[in-house]
């Protein structure tokens, strides 16, 4: 019988690989091999990357997000640029689940599930989207995309807390008040199948905020920090983007964010 693997090394591995379709099979590997018992929480491990984080495909290229081509909604290519670019920051996405998941030692187990979970969920995105820009005759890489998503994965690589405040419920945060407008401007262009796609992605990374906003929360617990003043705080010190709306209160709202923070948003 074959030893056990384990978690966050798992994790690594795929967050270094390279292929975006061997790294979404690898993590709903993962994900099933933990759900069997075959793959075991090392929680307490210090691992170190064997190659470059993350592993990403030659292409895209990628440029500053002023570069990022204008998608309209009016030509077939416009609407294959828009699903490029979401394909895009759920490929990111996959990359901050699993950095989430394998860089940050000993959390408490629920932790390491958790960020397993949004894994698995945006490869499933991935490819969802990858397989709809294949039906209208492109593939991911056709397009250029940017790196602003990592690059604040990038900057709080050295602490959790940060990790916690301004990915999960800062910048992806952003998507739950971007995705309706996109929808409908997808579901006008008559395609059924993009908005239905995301409607699956909103659903879940209504989720996904709410992992980030618990485990904000319970860090700053822990710490004894106040939950506004260091998150603003942090915002400063990582020069994170500063929020405009529209709001998506009600998603926000299943997102765990308090009704004391909703009124900052205005």
């Amino acid at each position: 019988m074959a030893s056990p693997s384990h978690l966050r090394q798992r994790a690594l591995d795929c967050l270094t690989e390279t292929d975006p379709v061997v790294k979404t099979d690898a993590v709903q590997a993962m994900a099933q091999a933990f759900a069997a018992g075959t793959c075991l929480l090392d929680a307490a491990a210090g691992l170190v990357p064997a190659a470059p984080v993350p592993g990403r495909p030659a292409r895209p290229e990628l440029v500053p997000p002023r570069l990022v081509g204008r998608r309209s909604m009016a030509t077939l290519e416009g609407r294959a640029m828009l699903i490029h670019a979401l394909a895009h920051i759920e490929f990111n996405a996959v990359n901050l689940a699993l950095d989430a998941l394998w860089r940050f030692a000993g959390m408490p187990p629920r932790y390491y599930t958790d960020w397993l979970q949004v894994a698995s969920e945006e490869a499933t995105h991935y490819r969802l989207l990858a397989a709809h820009l294949q039906s209208l005759g492109w593939q991911y890489g056709d397009f250029t995309g940017h790196d602003s998503l990592w690059e604040m994965v990038e900057s709080t690589r050295g602490d959790v807390l940060a990790r916690m405040a301004l990915v999960p419920r800062t910048l992806e945060a952003r998507g739950l008040d971007a995705i309706p407008p996109l929808r409908a401007k997808l579901a006008q262009a008559g395609d059924a199948d993009a908005a239905a796609i995301l409607d699956i992605i909103l659903r879940d990374e209504v989720g996904h905020v709410e992992i980030g906003n618990r485990w904000y929360g319970w860090l700053c617990e822990q710490r004894g920090l106040d939950l506004y003043a260091t998150y603003d705080e942090l915002v400063v010190r990582y020069r994170a983007p500063v929020l405009k709306g529209p709001f998506n209160l009600e998603a926000r709202r299943r997102a765990g964010f308090s009704e004391a923070e909703l009124r900052r948003f205005g």
